[in-house]
């Protein structure tokens, strides 16, 4: 009887397997390296090809997509999904203002439109002028505006075109007062700010070398150099300011004060919060740069300056970061802003006043302080949530910022350091009412006592101790902290009576150094342990139950969705990676891979590589266990985690005797890890996923 009961429970969440899927045969080949006397075996070598010049790799991509379009066109409630999913989608969504000039830039999306437009205003009530629009540039929507900057008198723009999600970036320079562009043309842009010049007679810019020919979307990114470009003339006759040819590995920033004084040259080998800071005084003619931190050894982020006195926001014995000044010509250090309980997390000067914003618990507290450090007052946000993205001036008591929760779309709010009154700029009207939504916030304790935080989004009435569906989100990596955020594809998830949980697991930034040390290198395995431990935990308390949980990650998260899986595949009923790294003994061989040594480690270094062994989730697919349901993502135009990752990935799992539930990829076309991508494509990838991940968790959806 006992026996029956359970057969009876677990049916009720396990959906009936069809027959099983026909995958697509995928070559073997004999490849096996040996590392440090260890044969690694890696059949689907041939894999790792670009997708554009390989043409036995594109008919794969097309074969895998046949037959997972075929999977997902069986799934219930799919066209629903997509059609509500629109709807929540259409709403007016900004971006924060910049002022330069009297002008108002910023961006703005009327709900549907593929890719936001740049738009400016004369005044702060003026009416707006559309200045850029990325939708004419490309038939499928798939080219993009990216990074933007005005000249300090607003009479200029540069901007950055990004084309089918690609990092590369081609920069080009509008006239504002007519809106047209000029003749200036920059390319093998990547990773770079754009600083202009205090006259407005040219931009500081990063490139890399050109690529050679079917190289540029692999190819590993090295000897990163810092450019002047003057208006009008080619980029042959650029100037070289500043490049490290002994040092080929950093890449390299350039941002200037706000006084133009000093160019302020930030240089960083990993993804690691670990810079060098190298000075040019733009007052003196020919000025040689001049080191004024080295060492690589703490994060040092550019907050303002009082003439030769530089601000800057660092963790230099200070985990949780403080505000220091450094004497532009001695190097001496004077504090500001003490560390506190709680991380800082960014630091503005606006108005002659500090605007501090700080974590607390993965939630936003700003508060002001004069520019010697005493406390003024902590503003008053319009809830809980995330406070992000300030923008302002040093001389200008003007600032905006953008604040969002899962239950409340992107706003954008203006600040007056001088009264330090709030009021909105643009506040979106949406779909739905925010208040049918409850955001809670928890902790748990993972596998070695650690208390972690995991916030639990759900539509209010829902039962919480009856087992819900519920998507399971975390990151970990890389010093990012995940936040209150909102999303019109997880409100779409919880409209269907699903919840959304958000982990803050070790490995981000949430609580300082110390967290992110916790699970970086050789510390890697408390990410996975805090993510289970958050499944885990959802189970206990009743909220979702096994075989109802969906995990989901993206890049570094699709790594934790891969190992997590390999280590609990019980735990989880679905499993969506998307663009996630794979194959750790090979990721420091592509584009920006080599960055990304800092959290993981050199696969070249036996201590090292024994880890990234242990985890890595290519090689470590389970054989005659049962595996959730996955569906993996990624896009062909992923430069930065190159798709080979998740095609390799894909045929390991298929190869593997792991069970009958579905083990499938979507590959899109003219897209990249996820910046840039259109609209539509967005909708319709959220509705594959949302209808795949509903199928195998049980959650109920709307009729087609």
């Amino acid at each position: 009887m006992k026996n029956l009961v359970a057969a009876l429970l677990l049916s009720a969440v396990t959906p009936a397997l069809a027959a099983p899927i026909a995958y697509p045969t995928t070559e073997r080949g004999n490849v096996v390296d040996t590392q440090f006397g260890q044969p690694i075996a890696d059949p689907y070598r041939w894999l790792e090809n670009d997708v554009r010049t390989d043409p036995k790799v594109a008919q794969w991509v097309a074969e895998q997509n046949k037959v997972t379009d075929a999977y997902l066109a069986t799934l219930p409630g799919r066209d629903a999904i997509k059609k509500r999913m629109t709807q929540l989608w259409n709403y007016e969504r900004f971006d924060v203002p910049r002022k330069a000039g009297g002008n108002y830039f910023y961006t703005r999306n009327d709900g549907l439109q593929n890719q936001s437009v740049l738009y400016v205003r004369t005044g702060l009530n003026g009416a707006p002028r559309a200045l850029i629009d990325p939708n004419t540039w490309a038939k499928d929507g798939a080219t993009a505006l990216a990074e933007w900057k005005p000249s300090k008198d607003g009479t200029k723009l540069a901007y950055a075109i990004q084309d089918g999600g690609s990092d590369w970036r081609t920069v080009r320079v509008l006239d504002v007062t007519n809106g047209q562009p000029m003749t200036d043309e920059l390319k093998w842009v990547k990773s770079s700010n754009l600083a202009w010049a205090k006259d407005g007679s040219g931009v500081y810019y990063s490139r890399f070398p050109e690529p050679k020919a079917g190289e540029a979307f692999q190819a590993l990114n090295e000897n990163h150099k810092v450019y002047f470009h003057r208006l009008g003339t080619p980029q042959t006759e650029d100037r070289l300011v500043y490049a490290t040819p002994d040092r080929p590995k950093l890449g390299h920033s350039a941002e200037l004060t706000e006084d133009g004084a000093w160019l302020v040259i930030t240089s960083a080998e990993g993804t690691d919060d670990r810079y060098e800071i190298i000075l040019i005084d733009l007052r003196k003619p020919d000025a040689t740069p001049q080191t004024l931190v080295k060492g690589l050894e703490n994060n040092w982020t550019l907050v303002g300056n009082q003439g030769d006195r530089l601000i800057f926001l660092t963790n230099k014995d200070a985990p949780l970061q403080r505000i220091v000044a450094l004497d532009a010509a001695s190097g001496a250090m004077q504090e500001i802003v003490p560390e506190a309980k709680s991380t800082i997390d960014s630091a503005l000067v606006v108005g002659g006043k500090l605007v501090v914003t700080y974590l607390v618990d993965a939630r936003t507290e700003v508060r002001s302080f004069t520019l010697d450090g005493q406390p003024i007052a902590k503003l008053a946000l319009p809830g809980i949530g995330t406070a992000k993205d300030m923008e302002g001036s040093a001389d200008d008591p003007e600032a905006f910022f953008a604040f969002t929760s899962f239950n409340v779309p992107t706003a954008i709010y203006r600040y007056d350091a001088a009264s330090g009154n709030i009021s909105p700029f643009a506040v979106p009207k949406v779909a739905f009412d925010p208040g049918d939504y409850a955001v809670e916030q928890r902790f748990y304790a993972s596998k070695d006592g650690t208390r972690v935080p995991l916030f639990i989004v759900y539509k209010r009435g829902a039962n919480l101790k009856a087992g819900l569906p519920t998507l399971l989100y975390a990151y970990g990596g890389f010093n990012i902290s995940s936040r209150p955020g909102f999303s019109p594809a997880n409100l779409a998830w919880m409209e269907m009576g699903g919840v959304y949980a958000l982990a803050n697991i070790r490995g981000g930034g949430e609580y300082g150094k110390a967290w992110h040390d916790g699970g970086r290198l050789a510390n890697k395995q408390n990410v996975f342990d805090d993510f289970i431990g958050a499944g885990e935990y959802l189970v206990r308390e009743g909220i979702s139950a096994k075989g109802k949980i969906a995990i989901m990650g993206r890049s570094n998260g699709g790594l934790l969705v891969g190992a997590v899986t390999n280590q609990r595949p019980d735990l989880f009923a679905a499993a969506l990676p998307a663009v996630g790294v794979m194959d750790m003994l090979r990721f420091d061989r592509f584009t920006a891979g080599r960055y990304w040594v800092d959290d993981y480690g050199y696969p070249s270094k036996q201590a090292d590589f024994d880890v990234l062994r242990a985890y890595s989730p290519y090689h470590n697919i389970g054989r005659g266990q049962t595996y959730p349901a996955i569906l993996v993502t990624t896009a062909d135009t992923d430069d930065r985690v190159v798709p080979g990752h998740s095609f390799k990935y894909v045929a390991a799992l298929q190869a593997a005797k792991i069970g009958d539930r579905p083990h499938l990829i979507r590959i899109e076309t003219r897209a990249g890890h996820g910046s840039g991508k259109p609209t539509d494509k967005l909708i319709a990838e959220f509705a594959d996923l949302w209808a795949f991940a509903a199928k195998w968790t049980g959650l109920a959806v709307p009729n087609d």
